[in-house]
């Protein structure tokens, strides 16, 4: 706290005012006469710059500024393939799958499947979508947040995960996406700023960007892997390769927090723009992020050797953890004003995160759950359902933290995001991607691949968290001690190809679905549109030939 002048205070509450004025704005507008379109997809009218913005700003949580400078304090470099994977996977949103969503009309990516399989497959989906909010999204962006302010402004751990959930939930339960989207908007521009302005002093602080390569080369373990997106034993080339962009579709293409964004779109053409937009954004996390954290590894070793140290305000225990290379940063360098702005960006990446998921979750639940119980609801009832839902996801997510405090203990609070991910995502990508593109694929080959992984990916998950409390002993060489000790990527892969194989034995074992298949859910070649001398097309290989460049640079 005494490291934060007045001013910094005042930019603060500068960023306060703006963005529940904006957020008071669009609810005081949205309110007269809202309809369940409106409170949950912006009306469907929302432009690719709005789009674009969200879909950045709310992927950008707290735990990609704690988890991935953190990650480039450790020498964890490869944990930046997914932000870089992820510009290439928007792509994919875009032109692949954003046309049978829009053209389906649906509200939620469950109904999707409902409407391309059966009710069987929609619950599925929703349950799991549910389960895992409250295992990353909302207890992760809770906690990562609860630590910045445990840093940043000596706020006791809990005291600010409940500040965290309050302020952001006073605009999301009221405004609806709309609020959401508009205040990511402005939330994106302070972070990338935020992040810049990490970038720019830290260097000033270290004396250029040589000094960095030289304090890794005299003192990182192994230096001449430090900075490699390929070569680490933690993220073998493997699967990153082919293991990472599983769990990217999963979340870019068929997850409602994310897909729910294009799904308030205009048309296909604005929604495209909006995930090129957002796929160009996707490539920022890499400098304004980890490049802090080697940043802040390289001043660890030269200036300040307690960098990574935090203490408890109450208690007056410390702990070392990379986690908190980015807010030790900004502590240290900044000048003043800087400071409030940096602080700024962080709550800002940490509340368009939250009410993202806030208020994705409480589409889930109104439209897959209680819309399917009373299908008479009327749309004031279905919008007050879905703010109570969000209160109550949000007490689960609460009780998840202290679980979660156990497997992140040390550091390495990005890779259990991802590693979680990992265990729940393969499934639910080979039934999109098989279900859009293969018409032969039916209800029963759906469930069985979906229910298949999940036991694998869940007993997995259940398993390491044995073994890592010393409960559970498993020899290496056993095919269950093989299972868990493989890379999370890696079992995604195992479980992406044993989901597709289930996926596809089964539906051509039994019948062929009875009910005849809408042809806006699955591929055809008949009126494709010429898309090679368009805009959007030459802006799509401009990201590739971007992502290409940093492959090879960062070799």
């Amino acid at each position: 706290m005494e490291n934060l002048n007045i001013f910094d205070f005042i930019v603060i509450g500068l960023y306060f005012a703006l963005v529940f004025g904006i957020a008071w704005f669009v609810t005081v507008k949205e309110r007269s006469g809202a309809s369940s379109s409106d409170y949950f997809l912006g009306g469907r009218n929302l432009g690719w710059f709005a789009i674009g913005a969200s879909l950045f700003a709310s992927n950008i949580g707290s735990e990609h500024l704690i988890g991935l400078s953190g990650a480039g304090a450790r020498g964890a470099f490869p944990e930046a393939q997914f932000e870089i994977l992820a510009a290439l996977i928007l792509l994919l949103l875009g032109w692949v799958f954003v046309p049978f969503y829009i053209k389906s009309g649906v509200f939620t990516m469950p109904e999707f499947l409902e409407k391309r399989y059966n009710k069987g497959a929609r619950t599925y989906l929703s349950l799991i979508s549910i389960i895992s909010y409250v295992l990353t999204k909302i207890s992760f962006t809770i906690f990562a947040g609860a630590l910045v302010f445990e840093v940043l402004l000596g706020i006791p751990f809990w005291t600010g995960a409940i500040i965290t959930v309050i302020a952001t939930g006073l605009y999301t339960v009221f405004g609806g996406l709309k609020a959401v989207i508009y205040t990511d908007m402005v939330q994106s521009i302070i972070f990338i700023l935020g992040g810049l302005a990490a970038t720019y002093f830290g260097l000033q602080a270290i004396g250029g960007w040589g000094n960095v390569l030289q304090a890794i080369q005299d003192n990182a373990p192994e230096p001449d892997t430090f900075m490699s997106l390929w070569r680490n034993k933690e993220y073998p080339w493997t699967g990153v390769l082919l293991g990472a962009p599983i769990l990217g579709i999963w979340y870019w293409c068929t997850d409602q927090f994310i897909v729910q964004r294009v799904l308030s779109a205009k048309n296909i053409k604005v929604a495209r723009q909006g995930t090129i937009f957002g796929g160009f954004l996707k490539l920022l996390p890499l400098f304004i992020f980890v490049i802090p954290g080697i940043i802040a590894y390289a001043l660890s070793v030269t200036e300040f050797p307690d960098m990574f140290t935090v203490t408890n305000p109450i208690t007056g225990e410390t702990k070392t953890t990379t986690d908190a290379a980015l807010p030790s940063l900004i502590l240290r360098v900044l000048p003043v004003g800087f400071k409030g702005l940096v602080v700024a960006g962080f709550l800002a990446a940490l509340m368009s995160s939250l009410s993202s998921v806030f208020n994705s979750t409480s589409t889930l639940f109104t439209f897959d759950f209680y819309k399917q119980w009373k299908p008479e609801a009327s749309e004031k009832e279905l919008v007050n359902i879905g703010r109570i839902a969000t209160v109550l996801l949000v007490i689960v997510g609460l009780a998840w933290i202290p679980f979660m405090q156990k497997l992140t203990e040390g550091g390495g609070i990005y890779k259990y995001l991802q590693s979680v991910q990992a265990y729940i995502s393969p499934p639910i990508a080979a039934a999109f991607l098989l279900g859009i593109f293969y018409k032969r694929i039916n209800g029963k080959g759906a469930l069985a691949a979906l229910w298949t992984g999940f036991v694998l990916g869940i007993g997995r998950l259940v398993l390491e968290f044995m073994s890592q409390e010393g409960g559970l002993q498993l020899s290496e060489t056993s095919l269950l001690g093989t299972l868990v000790s493989m890379n999370f990527l890696h079992y995604a892969i195992f479980l992406f190809v044993v989901s597709i194989t289930i996926l596809v034995f089964v539906s051509l074992a039994t019948q062929r679905s009875s009910k005849e298949l809408d042809p806006n859910l699955v591929y055809s070649r008949e009126g494709k549109e010429n898309v090679f001398k368009t805009k959007e097309f030459f802006l799509t290989l401009t990201i590739i030939g971007i992502v290409l460049v940093l492959w090879w640079v960062f070799r």
